[in-house]
């Protein structure tokens, strides 16, 4: 069996010591998932396709390909552009946020929508997967304030652009829906491996992202203390909205941030805090 991370970590937000240290390749960290559901090589192989020698490659440390991420994906149950990310890869545009500029209202629907009930919440849901499918028209250019770091910090930023969030809407969106409140500079810092992962981040970050707490510490090899709660009902629909939002064009993402916020009780204006936790 392979043996977990063994970085332990504590705290609300990042780590005021230093920058972080050593990160897992995605062939360790993809051991230690495997481990974690009980999967064998062959037993992902023969879910996703490719040969298990394939597989067992990358497990010891060869870098993926595109068409092997692509088919381990589905396979793993996660988001082929996440597992893009955490390999170190360069995501495909056609797995790309289509419009750069939804990004300033996919954080306002994602605000708005969690100060909903939960009928209002998969009411606004419904609707984003009801809008019809617009073309790109450029290829997706995300703000760049500062290059990433090739490490956990700099990968969980990176998926959070994919979702189409710039560092200001992640430090809403994340301040509204879980307990970490940080500046939007923070994050950059974070990204930037100028700040240790903390497990209390990685369990909000995974909140937001959709993904399982204990498998993203796994992926990122951050070590969990305690077993974390499961994501709160608002934050599960938070993430599904940030996700289907990203396949929209700015013009629809607008609409829809103006439909979220006309559904609000009033003050429409006024967001709260860790909302799930209160």
């Amino acid at each position: 069996m392979a043996e977990g991370p063994v970085r332990t970590g504590t705290g609300h937000g990042p780590g005021t010591d230093g920058p972080e240290t050593g990160a897992p390749g995605f062939g360790t960290g993809l051991a230690w998932l495997l481990d974690h559901r009980g999967l064998s090589a062959t037993e992902l192989a023969d879910r996703a396709g490719p040969a298990a020698d394939e597989v067992r490659a990358v497990l010891a440390g060869e870098r993926p390909g595109e068409a092997l991420l692509r088919r381990l994906a589905p396979a793993l149950g996660l988001h082929a552009v996440d597992l893009f990310v955490l390999a170190g890869a360069t995501v495909p545009d056609d797995l790309a946020p289509l419009d750069t500029a939804a990004a300033q209202p996919a954080s306002r629907i994602v605000m708005d929508a969690v100060h909903l009930p939960p009928a209002g919440r998969h009411e606004l849901l419904r609707f984003v997967r009801s809008l019809p499918q617009e073309d790109r028209r450029s290829r997706f250019a995300p703000e760049q304030p500062a290059p990433l770091a090739d490490g956990p910090g700099g990968r969980l930023i990176r998926m959070f652009r994919y979702r189409n969030l710039n560092r200001s809407g992640l430090a809403h969106a994340l301040a509204v829906v879980t307990p970490t409140y940080l500046s939007a500079p923070t994050y950059g810092v974070i990204g930037a491996g100028g700040k240790e992962l903390t497990p209390r981040l990685v369990t909000d970050f995974a909140a937001l992202l959709g993904i399982d707490a204990r498998e993203l510490a796994l992926l990122t090899g951050v070590v969990l203390p305690e077993t974390p709660q499961p994501a709160a009902p608002e934050a599960v629909d938070a993430a599904a909205l940030l996700w289907e939002v990203r396949r929209l064009s700015a013009a629809q993402a607008r609409n829809v941030a103006e439909l979220a916020n006309s559904m609000r009780a009033e003050p429409r204006s006024e967001y709260r805090v860790n909302l799930p936790g209160r």
